[in-house]
């Protein structure tokens, strides 16, 4: 069952197969392994993992290089053929799934995972868009750098969906979003033109950066086939706790005291609330809580520095022994080895399926100031506890960035078909809260086609003119990953 409805659904429509004349050709420039049609191999890449889509496709393409796919893309553009990348297809919002009516051609760039190039002087890594993300990570490692991007599906999520999501994860509060990642970028326009912009500058401010437009546009105005992307210090010092906090205040109180003493060893700094934590020690096998108690909230924080000399245990003690006395922090767990840092993380890595497993829920992928994330939490808790009484409410993320991940699970006993028909009262209920707080209905997972109608209400006027006149420049027959992310 899914988690959630999406807003439209239909029923695949039977597949009409691609022109043979047009198929042709594809095959002469993609060769033997660069086309799918089998309906068994196709499957996989039909549904979301979530289970929130169903699509149907007559094909998919697996270009193994930049020419491969201009070529191919030019081809399809001059057929009229819609395109809708694919990377790991790990979207929690449907960007990366063709629609019901079997005309949409799949996308996969799974075949271009090359890391072209390392510099551990210039500090950047050139991979191409299907390199796994974990990969990414691994080979800067092999380089002695660090290239800091960490999420949950980072096994399988790759470079080129990462970089069209703009995806956050855990670190975001010291490294930034994808975007502040990415130096430059190479991009295949619709038509199949090419952009070669490969550039490791720091500073260069000739023109409109085009390269910052595709960064979060979900594949909508072109198609990114490699990137130049900022590489760091590999840590030398690591210290990581789980702590038990009074509340929400609490919990924003002693990060702000770990920022203030030195911001730059925050690595991530993680919300979970004790019912989340109930449900990962309940669900997720070996999982076990290092605290004497249960608490109803609790923070992750992970410190890391490159200095040598750094004295981050010495740091994390200090500061928890200030947020004890002041009654901020209730109990705590310092990791003393990699088994339990691992341990610790995996409790706030296991939420997600925790949920998953205790039954369904609703999740919410929202954004406030920072300093407004307990009033966010403990107003979304309340109204959605009254909007379906006997609820659950699961907040958790990343409250370092004011992310939040404002989930609900359905009440004890209750039709989980019954409870999902409910979902966008849910989210209506949310984002109605985070709106009067300055916030966002979309931090980090993307708009796809589960939220395009919010946009309009968002972000419409002279904004969202702007993003329809920039997508009908760039693709004027909006042929590229259509109905995602612009509302129809």
């Amino acid at each position: 069952m899914p988690d959630t409805i999406p807003p439209r659904t239909a029923m695949p429509h039977e597949v009409a197969p691609l022109a043979e004349p047009l198929m042709a050709a594809l095959r002469a420039i993609l060769g033997p392994r660069g086309i799918i049609t089998d309906p068994a191999d196709l499957e996989p890449h039909l549904s979301d993992w979530r289970g929130l889509y169903r699509g149907a496709s007559p094909a998919l393409i697996r270009p193994a290089s930049t020419e491969e796919l201009s070529a191919a893309l030019k081809l399809l553009y001059d057929a009229d053929i819609p395109v809708v990348p694919q990377g790991g297809n790990t979207s929690m919002v449907g960007g990366a799934m063709p629609d019901e009516s079997g005309r949409q051609v799949i996308l996969s760039l799974s075949r271009m995972n090359r890391i072209r190039d390392i510099d551990p002087v210039d500090m950047t890594m050139v991979a191409e868009a299907g390199v796994v993300l974990k990969t990414a990570q691994d080979a800067a490692a092999g380089a002695g750098c660090l290239f800091p991007l960490s999420l949950g599906a980072e096994g399988t999520a790759t470079i080129g969906g990462v970089l069209s999501t703009n995806a956050g994860g855990n670190t975001t509060v010291r490294y930034g979003n994808a975007r502040e990642l990415m130096l430059g970028l190479e991009i295949v326009l619709p038509d199949g033109g090419v952009i070669n912009g490969l550039r490791r500058l720091r500073k260069d401010n000739t023109g409109y950066a085009l390269r910052h437009l595709m960064v979060g546009a979900e594949g909508s105005l072109g198609i990114i086939t490699a990137a130049v992307l900022r590489l760091f210090p590999r840590p030398r010092a690591e210290a990581i706790a789980l702590c038990a906090v009074e509340s929400e205040d609490a919990a924003l109180s002693l990060f702000r005291r770990f920022r203030d003493r030195d911001e730059t060893a925050v690595r991530a700094f993680e919300y979970m609330s004790g019912t989340g934590m109930d449900f990962a020690l309940k669900h997720i096998e070996g999982a076990t809580l290092p605290l004497s108690e249960r608490a109803d909230h609790y923070v992750l924080v992970d410190l890391a520095s490159s200095r040598p000399d750094a004295d981050l245990r010495g740091l994390m003690e200090a500061v928890l022994e200030e947020a004890l006395d002041a009654g901020e922090v209730l109990d705590a767990a310092l990791a003393e080895s990699e088994a339990q840092r691992h341990a610790i993380w995996r409790l706030r890595e296991e939420h997600p399926e925790a949920q998953k497993r205790e039954g369904a829920s609703v999740k919410n992928d929202v954004s406030v100031p920072v300093s407004k994330v307990p009033e966010m939490i403990r107003r979304c808790s309340d109204a959605l506890r009254e909007l379906i009484p006997g609820s659950r409410p699961v907040p958790f993320g990343h409250m370092g960035d004011g992310n939040i991940h404002m989930n609900l699970e359905q009440p004890e006993g209750m039709d989980p078909a019954e409870f999902l028909a409910r979902s966008h009262d849910i989210m209506d209920c949310v984002n109605a809260i985070v709106r009067e707080l300055d916030g966002s209905f979309s931090a980090e997972h993307g708009i796809g086609r589960l939220k395009p109608d919010m946009l309009a209400d968002w972000r419409g006027g002279a904004e969202l003119g702007a993003m329809l006149r920039i997508k009908a420049a760039l693709d004027p027959k909006g042929l590229l990953n259509p109905g995602k992310v612009l509302p129809a």
